[in-house]
């Protein structure tokens, strides 16, 4: 994931054998920018295994949208970082719910 500022920003899946207290790479991903000082998300990749699309789960594409607009650029690749496909954040989740929705 890249920031505002440029800066670059890994994630990954943290597997917990209670599931819902697992964390996705997305989620891990936007706590690293958060903790470097990052504000907001201006493009991001989304890397998976198999011969189908890793997109964002629904609780990564509202997370993302805390910290994204509709028109950042999510590209879905496969293991070998090749980009499948690009949505933007409005294609995965459109018409969302966001911090100004909130007066924020």
């Amino acid at each position: 994931m890249r920031d505002e500022n440029g800066k670059i920003h890994g994630g990954c899946n943290i597997e917990n054998a209670a599931y819902p207290q697992g964390w996705c790479a997305e989620t891990s991903a936007i706590a690293a920018m958060i903790m470097s000082g990052g504000h907001s998300i201006a493009e991001m990749a989304v890397i998976g295994s198999g011969d189908l699309l890793c997109t964002p789960c629904g609780g990564c594409r509202q997370k993302i949208r805390e910290f994204a607009t509709g028109d950042v650029k999510i590209h879905v690749c496969g293991e070998d970082g090749k980009v499948k496909q690009t949505f933007t954040l409005n294609e995965l989740l459109p018409s969302s719910f966001g911090p100004e929705n909130l007066g924020a």
